[in-house]
């Protein structure tokens, strides 16, 4: 594949500066294997010179057999005052024994007398001295003009004589910062225009986002010739992050036509995306364009059926292309496409004529007026289907449920306790469980009463648990919407279910229930699905 873009990514650095992140060095390992696979051709790991964690990764990495990034290690020029092969920073950075090394240095005169304390012929200096030491060292050397934007602003000579003192050093990349992230669109073709006027070595873009503006002023830069893209997974970094490589790479490959990989590598993106969050241990971003859950994602009844004539009437790509898939949402806005579309999902052949459907229908908008919403929660409506349109047996019964939260001294803790009381077929079952509130205790019970007759749900875990106010006037007495996501592991599977009450045990419960029951539900499927393969192989 021929490419005149290279996409660099500083997920392990810059990324991991974002509040609530840290990665360990595992973590920071593994997202490197995926990063290699996806084909990304830089992957930043870290400043060697900075933490221990740090010089571990770069330790480890070099037993990776990566099959196409080249791993780089990141400082800052040389200190003021000092030899360059002196300088502790500069022999950790060439310590990591990476063949790339990316340097940063000062571009705007307000930092080099402030910040650094030195004087900007100084600055020249060590920059000069730094690209070069590490080019005769043989390395490729990435040249991080930070704050180049705002210096060039603040005395364009200056900033300029910064990136060309790079430039004669021998620096590989030039790579203008917007540290800030403040830069319009229109100041950047400006700038870009005239810095490439000047320069012969090839250029590159570190776009922060705190004006809302890294994705485009990166495709801009690309656009005017610029030939590195740097950026983060999810868009991932320091206050409101840095420039989203997952947004800006389909749109290099799929709006410019500019191929930075293979089309059957664009389609691990969206995987790619949810790889990271969850290492991150932060909540998808569902809005996000392109692998978002809500990228693809419609509601309104009249979006819905004109997308059944044609994808192409309310989606600018095909899903599949990113990895991402479409999905028709049910809500008061659904209309009855909506309802048809998901019930073929289900292997359910309803049509528009069929009363069933407007029963269904009407059923649904009347649950959320009441306050459910299965926007979040489509097993919970996926159950309703099969309630609804087949003789659907519950795999258990609930006959009673009790939940008590108790604190018996002041500086005791908060013990809950619960106890379920559930049948299934003939048989009924009477457990307790203790846990961390009471709806971790009302979980405990209940699987203690199913497992010996659902071993399957051992393999079903609580992801996510959240609680929402639905009117607030009644403060403590208001009416509540519980959302429960779980997960099979076994069969990587997830899904959201919904409750609604006045009391929040109850929503609680009612989520609960439906977690398990759909989960039982799916497993069930599953092993038909085996056992009908197994059948037709043995036919074959």
């Amino acid at each position: 594949m021929d490419k005149i873009i290279t996409i660099y990514d500083t997920t392990l650095r810059d990324g991991s500066q974002r509040e609530g992140i840290s990665f360990s060095v595992n973590d920071k390992l593994n997202i490197t294997k995926r990063l290699d696979a996806f084909g990304i051709d830089y992957i930043e790991g870290g400043w060697p010179g900075s933490n221990p964690k740090d010089i571990e990764y770069f330790r480890a990495v070099r037993q990776l057999e990566l099959k196409h990034a080249k791993i780089t290690a990141f400082s800052s020029t040389r200190r003021a005052g000092i030899r360059v092969q002196d300088d502790l920073n500069i022999r950790s950075l060439l310590a990591a024994e990476t063949p790339v090394v990316t340097i940063f240095g000062k571009s705007w005169d307000f930092h080099v007398t402030e910040a650094l304390g030195t004087t900007l012929e100084e600055n020249l200096n060590m920059i000069h001295d730094t690209v070069a030491y590490a080019k005769d060292k043989d390395r490729e050397v990435i040249y991080d003009a930070e704050h180049f934007f705002d210096g060039y602003r603040a005395n364009p000579d200056y900033a300029l004589a910064t990136i060309l003192a790079a430039e004669r050093a021998g620096a590989d990349v030039i790579v203008l910062c917007d540290t800030n992230g403040g830069v319009m669109p229109f100041e950047l073709q400006q700038i870009i225009t005239h810095v490439k006027s000047l320069l012969k070595a090839k250029l590159g873009i570190h776009a922060h986002d705190d004006a809302g503006m890294a994705v485009a002023n990166s495709i801009l830069a690309a656009k005017l010739g610029v030939r590195q893209i740097q950026g983060t997974i999810n868009g991932y970094g320091e206050r409101c992050g840095n420039a989203n490589l997952c947004t800006i790479i389909p749109n290099l490959q799929l709006k410019l036509r500019l191929p930075v990989i293979a089309p059957e590598q664009l389609m691990e993106l969206t995987q790619l995306s949810r790889y990271v969050t969850e290492l991150a241990n932060l909540a998808p971003q569902e809005q996000q364009p392109y692998v978002g859950g809500s990228a693809f994602a419609h509601k309104a009844g009249v979006h819905v059926d004109a997308v059944m004539k044609h994808p192409h009437t309310y989606e600018h790509i095909q899903p599949e292309l990113v990895g991402n898939k479409r999905r028709f949402l049910l809500s008061e806005l659904s209309g009855k496409s909506n309802l048809l579309l998901k019930a073929w999902e289900n292997n359910f052949d309803l049509s528009k004529e069929n009363p069933q459907t407007k029963a269904l229908l009407d059923r649904l908008k009347e649950l959320e007026f009441q306050g459910y919403q299965f926007e979040g929660a489509e097993a919970s409506f996926e159950l309703l289907l099969w309630k609804t349109l087949t003789d659907y047996k519950q795999p258990f019964e609930t006959l009673g449920v009790r939940a008590i939260t108790e604190k018996r001294g002041e500086n005791d803790q908060i013990v809950s306790e619960a106890t379920v009381k559930i049948r299934v077929g003939e048989q009924e079952f009477l457990t307790a469980g203790e846990g961390n509130g009471p709806v971790n205790a009302l979980d405990e019970a209940l699987r203690k009463a199913l497992v010996a007759v659902y071993p399957e749900i051992q393999d079903i875990r609580l992801v996510d648990y959240k609680v929402r106010v639905l009117d607030g006037k009644e403060g403590t007495g208001s009416k509540v919407r519980v959302l429960i996501e779980s997960r099979d592991d076994r069969r990587q599977k997830s899904w959201g279910t919904v409750g609604v009450s006045y009391n929040v045990i109850d929503a609680s419960w009612q989520a609960l229930v439906d977690s398990l029951e759909y989960g039982l539900l799916a497993a069930g499927q599953a092993k038909m699905k085996t056992l009908h393969k197994a059948i037709n192989k043995f036919r074959m």
